[in-house]
């Protein structure tokens, strides 16, 4: 019997309540006809005559009356799970789990993490950095941040963050005064640098753009590492060039610690973008963070 219909069941109820089919109908929007039916199969399947019926009224029988008494409390429990599961599609509570980039988790996510707990207390929100491409739907993720090479295609892209942004190459001025100052990509091969270690192994070359001139070196590295920190103190501390996102710079160059360099050959290119697999049945979560992305004004 686990198999019984729960419309089925739900039509008993509300009949057994309002002795009385039309009202009963009434008050579910449905027609008389299609709860009797709904009675005349429930009856069949279980083997047992639950209801009384003559044209002036309707009543329980005792098969009737001991269903009834233990099948409205689980009824209830099953609306009121039910109300529950519809208040994640209706609100904006609940756990976002986002998988970004780490440039993106230190220099882009804070000012906008900020705002957007404060617009929807009800959100708690979970952030992994990681600069692999993952599944971030198999992963158990709503959403990742990425650049646009990255991006799968079948996924929904919405900007975030600044929307250009810069590699910029730098040294210290000791550095500088003592092996003196590279002009051209090329020059940079005759110097120490400062090299960045993904997760996954990889070095990547350093790229440099003027006009339609497109420049890739892979300069001798004094140092390699994956920890931004201690990329910028050895360049602060004079052991070489580094070259990184400009938002990582801009606090040591401001102060005069660092000092850019080959700047006519700093491309810019497009910021992040946070993707997601489709619109339909998002969880109100992610939801609420589109529209806030939404609602941003774009730099």
């Amino acid at each position: 019997m686990t198999d019984l219909p729960l419309a089925d069941l739900d039509a008993f109820t509300a009949v057994a309540r309002e002795r009385n089919f039309r009202a009963a109908a009434r008050r579910r929007g449905v027609s008389a006809s299609s709860l009797s039916e709904a009675l005349r199969r429930l009856e069949q399947r279980l083997g047992v005559r639950l209801l009384n019926r003559t044209t002036r009224s309707v009543t329980l029988t005792e098969a009737g009356e001991q269903l009834i008494e233990r099948l409205s409390p689980a009824l209830g429990e099953v609306a009121s799970a039910l109300d529950q599961i519809g208040s994640f599609r209706d609100s904006a509570t609940g756990t976002l789990r986002l998988n970004v980039a780490t440039v993106v988790a230190r220099a882009v996510l804070p000012d906008i993490m900020s705002d957007f707990l404060k617009a929807y207390p009800g959100i708690t929100l979970e952030v992994s950095a990681d600069d692999s491409f993952i599944d971030v739907l198999a992963a158990g993720f709503d959403a990742g941040v990425r650049y646009d090479e990255r991006l799968e295609k079948d996924m929904i892209a919405v900007p975030i963050g600044p929307r250009r942004q810069r590699f910029v190459t730098a040294a210290s001025p000791a550095y500088l005064l003592a092996h003196g100052e590279p002009r051209h990509p090329h020059e940079v091969l005759d110097h120490a640098c400062i090299r960045h270690r993904f997760a996954s192994g990889a070095v990547p070359a350093w790229e440099f753009e003027r006009g339609e001139e497109v420049i890739r070196v892979s300069p001798p590295a004094r140092i390699t590492t994956n920890t931004l920190e201690l990329q910028i103190g050895a360049a602060i501390a004079g052991l070489g060039i580094i070259a990184t996102f400009e938002e990582f710079l801009a606090p040591a160059i401001a102060r005069g610690e660092l000092v850019p360099i080959l700047e006519d050959w700093t491309p810019d290119f497009p910021g992040p973008y946070l993707y997601y697999a489709g619109r339909k049945h998002m969880p109100p979560p992610l939801r609420a963070f589109v529209d806030f992305l939404r609602s941003r004004p774009r730099g």
